[in-house]
């Protein structure tokens, strides 16, 4: 069998954003899972609950300059603002998801929030430029890790941080089985592969990071993981008809549920877990 085609991120995001905004984060404007704990036990709850987790890990205090690296379409940018009184700037390489936020901001007359397009692992601002660099579920996006990892270090100030909540493999290699489920997740998510919790550890300390924290939170985001996959497996007939017939649903659509499906599964075997991580400039 062929491998699913893997979209660029452009495509991906670009195609996927009526599902992502109907059918997962309504008016939350979230591209991540949620995290269950005492502080929310229903979805809506659970995806802002995430910011609070990273932010109380991080130790956000207010007023401090924070990067918000893939920002997607600016959920914890807007939180971070209104919940941490945080000034921050948001970048992703979509242009959709920056235009999308740029109106936002201007509709609501927000301040202490901007966004611009830009690569994270090439950024265009100046060194020791913030107190924070978070990046929530993007990393995995980038090709080599360690580019990313460079660059964050370079923009933070000395003694800034860097917060993220990433995908980690639990192996390299891991069965072939479970190669292959990771390979039909992360290729439609126009991810080329995830790092293992070691792998991570040593691109931080080869750019200059200190006081690495790596904490497994599966538990918190298993809820989740699986409202996706359960909402996948329900929605997946229609769209394979709808895409059947004249392209009503594009195949970037179909084989994003079928690869939340796929990662759900690859979460079943042990191929992967869910990670908050830590570490200090």
């Amino acid at each position: 069998m062929e491998p699913t085609p893997s979209p660029d991120i452009h495509t991906y995001y670009d195609q996927t954003r009526f599902d992502y905004r109907t059918m997962w984060s309504r008016k939350s404007r979230a591209v991540h899972f949620g995290y269950y704990d005492e502080h929310a036990d229903k979805h809506a709850d659970a995806l802002h609950n995430l910011n609070r987790a990273l932010a109380d890990l991080a130790e956000v205090q207010p007023g401090e300059a924070i990067l918000d690296a893939g920002c997607g379409w600016g959920n914890s940018s807007f939180w971070l603002v209104q919940h941490r009184q945080a000034t921050v700037t948001g970048i992703s390489i979509v242009a959709g998801q920056i235009q999308d936020n740029q109106k936002f901001v201007a509709k609501n007359n927000l301040s202490n929030v901007q966004f611009l397009q830009a690569d994270f692992c090439q950024m265009p601002f100046p060194d020791a430029s913030f107190d924070l660099v978070w990046a929530c579920e993007s990393v995995c996006h980038a090709d080599q890790k360690l580019d990313f990892y460079r660059e964050a270090y370079r923009v933070l100030k000395p003694g800034g941080r860097l917060v993220m909540a990433e995908y980690i493999r639990a192996a390299r290699p891991v069965s072939e089985t479970s190669e292959g489920l990771l390979s039909a997740w992360l290729r439609p998510w126009a991810i080329r592969d995830i790092d293992t919790a070691d792998e991570h550890r040593a691109h931080q300390a080869a750019v200059g990071f200190q006081d690495t924290v790596v904490k497994d939170v599966t538990p918190n985001m298993r809820t989740s993981l699986r409202n996706l996959h359960e909402l996948c497996i329900r929605w997946l007939p229609l769209g394979r008809l709808l895409n059947r017939l004249g392209g009503m649903v594009s195949s970037v659509r179909v084989h994003n549920a079928e690869a939340s499906v796929r990662q759900y599964e690859a979460l079943q075997a042990g191929a992967w877990w869910y990670g908050l991580l830590l570490a200090k400039k």
